[in-house]
């Protein structure tokens, strides 16, 4: 596929199934892509890997998303901005991330398999939520849309760009370096309708393990 093909800082990508894999179980949310009707579509989406594929899902009454499990290819692209970096010049700036695009073509789960799927996407993102609520109901599970895109290799690249800021190529006396950023927990809040103030284990370890150091 020609648009894997990095024709500047090739250093910085890679196909390896193991680059990908750490940035798919790291980041929460992606982009998917694809064309309806001979315009772009694109949705931000939380997703989950599981395997050598990608849970993704949404309403049954998306109609893009019906136009992507109907075969239509697509493409997800995840990324995380590790840090600003401050060259010496606004040319010489840039950014520390970690990224990647998975293409393929999605496919719809099977009723007996779509359950076990979205408590596979509640688990990635909150892991033991599922044991603290009710299953979801069959009405509920109707009403959602379960998708997963097959990783196979030669369809997705990684890029990632790590480092300080290039040595000036010029006498400067601009400061130049580094501003890293993180995503962090704050304090969790409960929901004014929420018959208790006790914030469940789940969500206490999902946001003690994300407090900035």
């Amino acid at each position: 596929m020609s648009h894997l093909t990095l024709h500047r800082h090739r250093e910085r990508g890679s196909t390896e199934r193991v680059a990908l894999d750490a940035i798919l179980d790291d980041v929460l949310a992606g982009t998917l892509s694809t064309v309806v009707d001979g315009e772009p579509w694109v949705v931000p989406m939380l997703f989950a890997r599981q395997g050598d594929r990608i849970l993704l899902h949404g309403s049954t009454g998306a109609g893009a998303l019906r136009h992507v499990a109907a075969g239509a290819p697509a493409a997800l692209a995840v990324i995380a901005v590790d840090a600003l970096v401050v060259g010496h010049t606004t040319f010489d700036s840039s950014a520390n991330y970690r990224s990647a695009v998975v293409y393929g073509n999605l496919t719809p789960l099977s009723d007996g398999d779509r359950t076990t799927a979205l408590d596979a996407v509640s688990e990635r993102l909150i892991p033991g939520r599922t044991g603290e609520v009710r299953p979801m109901t069959r009405q509920e599970v109707a009403k959602t849309s379960v998708m997963a895109l097959p990783i196979e290799q030669g369809r997705f690249m990684t890029k990632v760009r790590t480092g300080t800021a290039s040595a000036p190529g010029e006498e400067t006396d601009a400061w130049h370096g580094v501003v890293e950023l993180r995503t962090v927990a704050l304090e969790p809040v409960a929901a004014p309708t929420s018959t208790t103030s006790e914030v469940p284990r789940s969500v206490r370890d999902f946001a003690s393990a994300r407090v900035l150091a």
